[in-house]
């Protein structure tokens, strides 16, 4: 029983060092774009995408799933433990080192085509998985958390996300009123366009709304999309004085691919899912069946389990180390990492998770989130011969 005891024990111990996989990521960027830089050899600036893509799909193989949650004692001790949290704030620094030294061997090395893309690419893999740090800090109460979060985001110009999420996506998810969240039949380049536009418009009309109600004018530094709106405005201006303007270029390259990492992790997690209407208009709660997720344990730990992502809207204040899995959500194939290259391929895509919305509403897709466009065709559509 001992033995037992001890080597549960142990597993927990190595579980809590392998969330340093989350930090180790904009760490690893700086190496490679330091042994880019010194070394002459541009295939490290592609170095990071090889390793996401190839290196965190085969782990999730090889690491099959973990549906374990800590139980209610332990949950405390986790939620007490500043270990978790010092992991998150760590990401910050980090990740703005990487923004600073990218934009620098932009700015002051002459490179080929294939290598600025390469390192536009690695950085803006560093802010989009920075997203994420971003989500678990501004569901906090604490200033500084909520700071740290405009921060993350000034980097790819996308400090809407702030208002839009904490106040429009967690109230509209699995609804036609929420910009991210995809509908069955939509590709995700289509939503992509949708997603950008319609949540700076939400965002905006978000605190207009909270500012009229405390009658404040929109324009007020009250306005939260203007934290972190002015955040980037300053990195941008400060690296263009310094490294000249052409370097604006380098930073909306990466500020782009990072939104796309981004909104593509939104387009997977809410695929087709809708929640009901009810007979006084609203819509039915937030419960498991709205969200995809996934628990396969490499990416769990690189993504600061996102993939538990309907556990978080249940419970949006709870720190992503205590994130549960719930019997009966809709999973997932593979971890979220592998299937953004999937959902670049639309067709493969509607091959991989048609059938999958099919099957969790119980062949009824007039249930489902359709794409308008669509309705006829899929509700026509056989989907009995996919695998």
């Amino acid at each position: 029983m001992t033995t037992q005891i001890t080597m549960v024990q142990s597993h927990k111990n190595l579980r809590r060092l392998l969330w340093l996989l989350s930090p180790l990521v904009p760490l690893t960027a700086l190496f490679y774009l330091w042994a880019g830089h010194h070394s002459g050899h541009g295939i490290w600036y592609w170095a990071l995408l090889i390793a996401i893509y190839v290196v965190v799909p085969l782990g999730d193989w090889l690491g099959g799933l973990d549906t374990s949650n800590p139980q209610a004692g332990e949950m405390e001790r986790m939620d007490r433990d500043a270990f978790y949290r010092i992991i998150v704030y760590a990401f910050v620094p980090i990740q703005i080192a990487v923004v600073v030294l990218g934009a620098w061997i932009y700015a002051s090395t002459p490179l080929a085509a294939w290598e600025v893309a390469g390192m536009a690419l690695s950085v803006g893999t560093v802010n989009g998985l920075a997203f994420i740090a971003a989500h678990d800090l501004l569901h906090k109460k604490q200033p500084v958390e909520r700071w740290l979060a405009k921060l993350v985001l000034a980097p790819t110009v996308y400090g809407h996300f702030f208002a839009e999420h904490v106040r429009g996506h967690h109230k509209n998810v699995a609804t036609p009123g929420d910009p991210t969240s995809s509908m069955m039949g939509e590709t995700f380049w289509s939503y992509l366009l949708r997603a950008i536009v319609s949540g700076v418009a939400s965002a905006w009309r978000i605190e207009r709304e909270r500012l009229a109600r405390e009658g404040r004018s929109v324009w007020s530094w009250s306005n939260e999309n203007l934290h972190s709106w002015a955040m980037t405005a300053v990195m941008f201006a400060a690296l263009s004085v310094w490294l000249g303007p052409g370097v604006l270029v380098f930073l909306m390259l990466q500020a782009f691919y990072g939104i796309v990492l981004l909104e593509v992790t939104n387009y997977i997690e809410h695929y087709g899912l809708l929640r009901k209407k009810l007979a006084d208009g609203s819509y039915e709660r937030c419960s498991p069946a709205h969200a995809w997720v996934s628990n396969h344990v490499v990416c769990t730990l690189f993504l600061y389990q996102l993939q538990r992502h309907a556990d978080h809207h249940i419970h949006p204040s709870r720190s992503y180390q205590t994130l549960h899995h719930h019997e009966g959500t809709p999973q997932l194939p593979a971890s979220y990492v592998t299937l953004m290259l999937v959902a670049y391929l639309p067709p493969l895509w509607f091959r991989l998770m048609d059938h999958r919305v099919f099957q969790h509403y119980r062949g009824d897709l007039t249930v489902a989130h359709l794409d308008p466009r669509k309705r006829n065709a899929l509700l026509a559509r056989s989907y009995g011969d996919e695998a």
